[in-house]
């Protein structure tokens, strides 16, 4: 078989991949020293902090106790999966796990005191879990980061043989490579016995048919195995796979063909047996409520009030280099095709616009978006307004006038919008932002194709705790400057 020959990168990912397992290892190690450094600090702080009314000595209370609130603490978090190997990925259910453990713990440390009459420093228990608590949250999300980081490097993956048909493989590909943090390498495809090929047109190389998953998975050593669309004829062969993994440590995904749809729309309710996947409606309509216009209102207020010196300083910049105008107007469409006047600073030479037909016929321009990441029309102060997207900063203006939002789809330009199909139209549902995903995931360094299906994810799976999300990932994205020119 093919995978015959693809014994030099096994060597390579075979460490990683068992690497992973000392992930619970490693948690259950640093829980246990961050719950033991929360402890002693809450003595500590019990003993000498003056918000309490008289200093009390706790040390003995420490040396009684707290081995019984570590131990308590860390089998709370085990008990609940907090040490289960599949929450260490992605998704928030590894803290969710850690935070309910953690009430759990204080709720039966609280209980058992009372019913022991143990007379423990209510201060001292104030203290280790408001400390304790959030130390924990914060070990876990840096292992989490640091794991992400190693995996982009090309360490720490995950062995994935995908079973389906060629193009539902491809699909998963494609998110799986977009997406390296998740760590998944994929070393090989099934396909459908009637689909003869050497391998998927994303270049994956065809290990078998459907049929050899079990001996596939084994043979090449895989830590999972996802089974797409096409992969299976019926609910008993699946089973029939699990029952032969069973205690391989072997991973079993069953992948729908549901793509770009976040979690909170999804919803699993078995019935009779049958696993069904409900699926919320799209969100536009939410992302266009007062509420989210509130939030824009009061944020955009706030922010010009807060940035007004460097409003003053890049204006000055710009009017003492060549002495043309401050601002920038340009047509923009937003909500519902309506087009509004979008301000910037001016950040390039003031007959820009009369250069830019020359430039996208010289080769610049994408298919519908035009960028150049060496354009000559940038002035010398519109290069670092660029850089720390200053000179997007005037469009606080047009959130504050219900124009724009903080945080929405790129606003497009008339000519963009004339050749868009009928998919991307969807953009247009809610208020063009100043940030949004497109701007924390590369900016400029994105395909047309890459910003258009940030965009419809956006507007189909619209929250307000996504919002802040990317409003606090933004700041890092311009800090870095990752694809702003």
């Amino acid at each position: 078989m093919t995978i015959i020959s693809e014994r030099r990168p096994r060597l390579h990912l075979d460490a990683p991949s068992r690497a992973l397992q000392y992930l619970p290892v490693t948690a259950f190690v640093l829980d246990a020293a961050v719950i033991t450094g929360s402890a002693i600090l809450a003595a500590m702080g019990r003993e000498g902090l003056h918000i309490f009314e008289t200093p009390a000595d706790v040390s003995t209370s420490l040396w009684m106790v707290g081995p019984l609130i570590v131990l308590g603490w860390i089998a709370s978090i085990a008990l609940v999966g907090g040490y289960a190997k599949s929450v260490f990925d992605a998704g928030p259910d590894e803290y969710k796990r850690v935070v309910r453990a953690s009430f759990i713990a204080a709720g039966l440390i609280g209980v058992g005191c009372f019913m022991a009459k143990y007379q423990l420093s209510r201060g001292f228990f104030l203290l280790i879990f408001t400390i304790g608590l959030p130390a924990l949250v914060l070990s876990r999300f840096i292992v989490r980061r640091a794991v992400h980081a190693a995996r982009r490097r090309g360490a720490l993956l995950h062995r994935v043989v995908i079973a389906g048909s060629s193009g539902h493989i491809d699909e998963i590909v494609h998110v799986l490579r977009r997406e390296s943090w998740l760590g998944y390498h994929v070393i090989g495809a099934l396909t459908p016995a009637h689909e003869v090929a050497s391998e998927t047109g994303a270049g994956i190389p065809v290990l078998g048919n459907c049929d050899d998953a079990t001996s596939v998975v084994l043979t090449t050593e895989a830590d999972i195995v996802f089974f797409a669309s096409g992969a299976l004829t019926s609910s008993r062969q699946l089973r029939r796979i699990a029952w032969d993994l069973e205690g391989k440590d072997v991973q079993v995904v069953v992948a729908p063909s549901v793509s770009d749809v976040s979690g909170e729309r999804l919803r699993m309710r078995p019935v009779g047996g049958l696993p069904l996947v409900h699926i919320d409606s799209p969100r536009a309509t939410d992302a266009a409520r007062w509420g989210k216009r509130l939030f824009d209102l009061a944020g955009s207020a706030a922010l010009i009030a807060a940035l007004s010196p460097v409003f003053v300083m890049a204006a000055l910049s710009i009017k003492l280099h060549d002495r043309g105008p401050v601002m920038f107007r340009q047509s923009r469409v937003g909500k519902g095709g309506e087009r509004f006047s979008c301000l910037k600073f001016r950040s390039m030479v003031t007959d820009a616009e009369a250069q830019l037909a020359r430039l996208a016929a010289d080769g610049g321009a994408d298919s519908v978006l035009f960028k150049m990441r060496e354009d000559p029309r940038v002035t010398r102060p519109g290069r670092w307004l660029r850089r720390l997207s200053i000179d997007e900063l005037p469009q606080l203006l047009n959130v504050f006038r219900g124009e724009m939002s903080l945080v929405g789809p790129r606003p497009p330009l008339p000519s963009e919008v004339a050749k868009y199909d009928g998919d991307t139209g969807r953009r247009l549902h809610v208020r063009p932002g100043i940030t949004g995903l497109w701007q924390v995931s590369g900016r400029s360094d994105l395909s047309w194709d890459e910003t258009v299906r940030l965009d419809l994810y956006y507007v189909d799976n619209w929250s307000m705790l996504q919002d802040l999300s990317i409003l606090a990932k933004t700041t890092g994205a311009v800090f870095r400057s990752r694809g702003a020119y």
